[in-house]
């Protein structure tokens, strides 16, 4: 950073809705979090800002399967998000959509402003069409060989392996994700972005953006190649915000994914009374930091600075990027039970760990990071525990004895002035983003501690000489929780309940007051049960397999169609009206439209799940669902009971 006084603008990248939140989002979450936290504690003007990543086919295709509309789908799913995000103290000044009125007001302004440039184009390409669904495939709904490296099951715009990006047609056997079939080249028109006429402008920008030197070497190199143009138009259907000036064409959601930083930080100034222009036009006094995994360095380095030049908001800054996350040397998968959700984590291990086993693997280089479960538990355990923690155990029962009368008593200031000379370059290294330094200075000093109480031996002094040595040590871990506040927020704010508040990096000032009210143990070891615990949910998901308790929870009744109607504004659903007997009647709402007209259901016996928990939707309120089978040709088919069967019987 430049200047002290500017504003800091820290985002990290926008998770996209398809999904929970697992530990791979959370590496680079914790990373920005420690990150703000230190400038925040330093008595920096940061803000951080997140998002969710709403658009695109994918989100789409999941509500459809799921019976809501998109924006039903979206808004559960942020919720969750946020949850899991707070459950790791993630502490965003704000998380927002990029399904916002600010968002689309951006998109435009920002598309406007480039094709005012003259940087927008149109051209008829070749693009992959679903025979089976009838529609053109998003790249991520594409998959195949890399042209580049080879590596099998990549995506259609971009290769994990190697990191190339290219367009779909030129994947080797392409397959379609949503039918697994083959799909086909049909013309189309699409709207592109001539990446190639901002070459200067990047070339520029690549001068004064901070970053790593291989990111920006790699970036120079894409620069200095063929740039191909961006094609940033998606046909209907598309779940996204409609081009201006166009007839049924959609923004691609890497368009709208990065301007929705944008997003959400105008929202956020909305609510403090701030003028958003103050903090993000080009002449603003502010720093945009984005913290980015390197599989989309391509993105943020170079397709989002260029679609800024001609608009009125700054460029990136800085570009904090880091690398991919394997489990027990696994890359992260639920068939190899190496995938582990935040939630799961949380359930098992206070997610603070998480945190502190992340901080002493990331260092400010693109580094892949494993998570090895055995050796997490190892550093927990030796670490937090066994150095850390078991100061303040061992030296609080010597103060207890003096009844805290403390303030008398003197200490080894040699001691203590030596520690503070180590823990000095602690902001440095935060601020660099070299994190397992600060972990490994921290820890060494904590083991000096642990040998200065072993050597002087204070159970074997008399009260005062053993309260000398006792108190020094507290005091040293009064420091070391300083320097971790970053890191462990909660387990350090437990602790200076019981010493004491003290301003960050206060190495100097002592300690003068002792809760031992508020003392209790405040961790202990950690054993391998909430992974093997975790293994047993993946692989009970992966077989799949019902108890025959879980069955016989079922209810199920059969039903008669008294009524039923189309549902205005649903594609694929209709309302049924059904009679259970003396269980009286249940309105259900079924997407069975495409298979039956509502008058040739009446009459009709079905097979009624009649105590699923009622769904509000957003046509009303589904008091159970009937069962139906599918082929795979997509057709529908529900399930009735023979004749004879009478409405509220039991099926067993």
């Amino acid at each position: 950073m430049n200047d002290t006084t500017k504003n800091i603008l820290a985002t990290c990248a926008l998770p996209y809705t398809n999904g929970p939140i697992h530990i791979g989002h959370m590496l680079e979450h914790i990373q920005a979090d420690i990150w703000v936290r230190n400038l925040r504690l330093e008595g920096k003007p940061v803000f951080f800002f997140c998002a969710d990543d709403t658009h695109g086919t994918a989100t789409m295709i999941r509500a459809e399967k799921l019976n809501k509309t998109p924006e039903e789908l979206i808004k559960d799913d942020r919720l969750s998000h946020e949850e899991s995000f707070k459950k790791f103290n993630i502490s965003f000044d704000n998380y927002y959509t990029t399904h916002s009125a600010e968002n689309k007001r951006f998109c435009n302004e920002i598309y406007l402003s480039a094709k005012q440039a003259g940087l927008i184009y149109k051209s008829t390409i070749q693009q992959y069409y679903d025979q089976e669904k009838n529609m053109f495939l998003a790249d991520r709904f594409i998959s195949g060989t890399c042209p580049k490296c080879k590596t099998p099951n990549q995506h259609g715009d971009n290769c994990e392996a190697c990191g190339s990006t290219y367009s779909p047609i030129e994947l080797i056997n392409p397959i379609s994700k949503y039918s697994d079939s083959k799909p086909v080249l049909k013309d189309t028109e699409q709207i592109f972005f001539d990446l190639g006429a901002t070459k200067d402008f990047l070339s520029q920008f690549l001068t004064t953006c901070s970053m790593q030197d291989s990111v920006k070497n790699k970036l120079n190199e894409w620069v200095d190649g063929d740039m191909q143009s961006w094609n940033i138009s998606r046909d209907a259907p598309y779940f996204g915000f409609d081009i201006p000036e166009e007839q049924n064409k959609f923004f691609y959601v890497w368009v709208d994914a990065p301007i929705g930083y944008f997003a959400s930080i105008q929202n956020w100034a909305n609510k403090q009374g701030l003028d958003f222009d103050d903090l993000c036009s080009k002449n603003s006094n502010s720093e945009l930091h984005h913290f980015i995994g390197k599989d989309i360095i391509y993105f943020h380095g170079l397709f989002w600075p260029a679609l800024l030049k001609n608009s009125p908001y700054l460029e990136p800054t800085q570009i904090h990027a880091h690398g991919f996350l394997s489990i027990n040397g696994e890359k992260m998968s639920k068939s190899k039970g190496t995938f582990i959700t935040a939630d799961d984590f949380s359930e098992h291990y206070d997610p603070e760990l998480l945190r502190y086993y992340f901080a002493s693997k990331l260092n400010n280089k693109i580094e892949d990071i494993n998570f090895d479960t055995s050796e997490f538990i190892q550093k927990i355990n030796t670490d937090i525990v066994g150095k850390f923690l078991n100061i303040i155990s061992r030296s609080m029962p010597f103060v207890k004895k003096h009844n805290g009368d403390i303030e008398d008593i003197s200490l080894d200031t040699q001691l203590l002035a030596n520690q503070t000379r180590k823990l000095k370059p602690l902001s440095k290294l935060y601020h660099e983003k070299d994190y397992s330094k600060v972990i490994r200075l921290v820890m060494e000093s904590a083991d000096e501690i642990n040998a200065y109480i072993n050597i002087n031996e204070p159970w074997k002094k008399d009260n005062r000489d053993a309260i000398y040595i006792a108190l020094t040590a507290l005091n040293a871990f009064k420091n070391i929780a300083l320097a971790l506040l970053p890191v462990m927020p909660n387990l350090t704010t437990r602790i200076f309940k019981i010493i004491g508040n003290f301003n960050y990096t206060d190495y100097e000032t002592r300690i003068v007051n002792i809760d031992f009210e508020n003392y209790e143990p405040l961790m202990s070891r950690i054993d391998d049960e909430g992974f093997k615990k975790m293994n047993e949910t993946i692989t009970e998901t992966k077989n799949n397999f019902a108890s025959i308790e879980d069955f016989m929870k079922i209810d199920l009744r059969v039903a008669k169609v008294i009524d039923a109607s189309a549902v205005d504004g649903a594609d694929k659903l209709l309302r049924l009206t059904l009679d259970v007997g003396e269980l009286g009647e249940r309105i259900v709402f079924g997407g069975i439209k495409s298979r039956y007209s509502p008058e040739s259901l009446i009459d009709k016996l079905v097979v009624l799940v009649f105590n699923l928990a009622p769904r509000k939707m957003r046509f009303g309120l589904s008091e159970g669902m009937v069962l139906a089978s599918s082929d795979e040709e997509g057709g529908i088919f529900l399930l009735s009971p023979d004749n004879g069967a009478k409405p509220g019987q039991k099926i067993k």
